[in-house]
């Protein structure tokens, strides 16, 4: 069986990704093909894929490539993770362009004008990932990590509707870590549904796994007391700026988990907000959720903002000890695992064509909703019962994505103009296409087929 890593000379992903694909035994004897336009990198993350192997007595083969075509010709799964360009060279540009031409976004990835142009970068590169994989290996499922995950897998199924394209994001996380410390449960004994876009999604059930009891009403009554002094990225940057050393990684909670917060609300202002208006917990913090939502920008945690993409930053550019380890990081191997074995089970986030899974929304949305994993592949689950206030936050945001993916498609500036007009987080007409013009000189080298 062949297994493509696409963007593999990332040493967290190259890395993180063998070690999880190295504790499956499904998986033992397939051959990973690592990929990289990076040949370099892809070299190093070579070594020690062969060292480790051989040191562990493992039944793999590694080869690694620069070379697209050659790499999935008779893959069976392929996982993709890339950026494009200088990731924060860009980013601060998808950031802080926008700011200079007035148009208050609270973050630059996924949502706002950023999350436009970060999208309008980055779904040409993965269109032509895609192009070859169904020309090549038109049955491989392909699970991909990029942001801004939903532009890109809305666009993916529009261009190519064929392909088994999968988007996967770790956020939903989050509910892992909170429900069981807050409610004082074991996480096996509870079962929860979020359902939404990607980072932007909220809890929509929570029963106890033995009764199906409403679990709900003692969220709404805990959370409070629980997130008031939660720790937030403002106390881990803050220890590192004091010491020096990142001491965790991006999902640090476990490591401060019995810590109290020097500030109220740290990262979670919009958790707090979303429970009081709406009655319902998002599953993640500010600086995503808050991306896509216009009056954001006078609720959010700026601090915690600021600190998360600082901390963030620090994290990725600083020096990695090439290492593998044996020990499941992320879901895509169970995942692939319960495809080979023909499992069943219930995975719960992932990001695929809405066609009815969320009635309310347009069928050819990219949803972010459970799913069940069997040997038909991945199959999103129908979630009912949104209520409409949420659906009109979601829907005031599928228009941006529309606009966007055809943009990309068809090459054009004044759809670009038209997806930041109707974009929630715009306020303003003026500026919108003397910004645009600016981030194509800027970014010439991945914007400059939009005329």
């Amino acid at each position: 069986m062949k297994i493509v890593l696409v963007g593999a000379g990332s040493a967290q992903f190259g890395h993180g990704t063998l070690g999880d694909i190295f504790c499956s035994g499904a998986l033992e004897g397939s051959e990973i093909v690592l990929l990289d336009i990076n040949a370099q990198s892809l070299e190093g993350v070579l070594k020690t894929a062969r060292d480790f192997i051989r040191k562990n007595d493992l039944k793999y083969t590694v080869s690694a490539t620069t070379d697209r075509r050659t790499a999935f010709r008779g893959a069976r799964f392929i996982i993709s993770s890339i950026e494009v360009g200088n990731r924060f060279q860009l980013w601060d540009e998808d950031w802080k362009i926008p700011l200079q031409y007035g148009f208050r976004q609270v973050y630059g990835e996924n949502g706002g004008p950023g999350g436009v142009f970060h999208a309008l970068r980055i779904v040409p590169v993965i269109l032509e990932i895609v192009r070859d994989a169904v020309e090549l290996c038109p049955e491989a499922w392909i699970f991909n990590y990029s942001n801004p995950m939903t532009a890109i897998v809305t666009t993916v199924k529009r261009a190519f509707p064929e392909a088994r394209f999968v988007g996967l994001c770790h956020e939903i996380g989050w509910l892992s870590r909170w429900l069981p410390r807050m409610l004082g449960m074991d996480e096996r004994d509870l079962s929860f549904t979020a359902a939404g876009l990607n980072h932007f999604s909220c809890m929509i059930e929570l029963t106890e796994a033995a009764t199906g009891k409403d679990l709900y009403p003692e969220v709404r009554k805990r959370a409070r007391e629980f997130f008031l002094r939660e720790p937030g990225y403002s106390d881990v940057y803050g220890d590192f700026l004091s010491t020096g050393v990142l001491t965790g990684h991006e999902q640090f909670e476990k490591e401060i988990a019995d810590r109290t917060s020097r500030f109220e609300w740290a990262d979670r202002r919009l958790v707090e907000f979303m429970l009081e208006n709406y009655g319902l917990l998002p599953i993640t913090t500010d600086s995503h959720f808050g991306e896509y939502l216009g009056w954001a920008w006078d609720v959010v945690d700026h601090r915690g903002i600021l600190d998360f993409y600082d901390y963030y930053r620090a994290m990725l550019t600083q020096p990695v000890k090439p290492e593998i380890r044996l020990q499941t990081m992320e879901r895509v191997v169970p995942i692939i695992d319960g495809i080979l074995g023909g499992t069943g089970f219930r995975e719960s986030a992932v990001n695929v064509l809405n066609d009815g899974l969320l009635e309310d929304l347009p069928s050819w949305i990219a949803v972010e909703v459970p799913a069940v994993v069997d040997r038909r592949g991945v199959t999103g689950m129908k979630v009912s019962g949104l209520p409409k206030g949420y659906l009109a936050l979601l829907r005031n945001y599928t228009g941006v994505y529309d606009l966007t993916a055809e943009a990309v498609i068809r090459g054009r500036k004044d759809l670009v103009v038209q997806a930041l007009l109707a974009n929630p987080v715009v306020h303003q007409v003026r500026g919108i296409r003397a910004m645009v013009d600016r981030m194509i000189d800027q970014q010439g080298r991945w914007l400059g087929y939009l005329k």
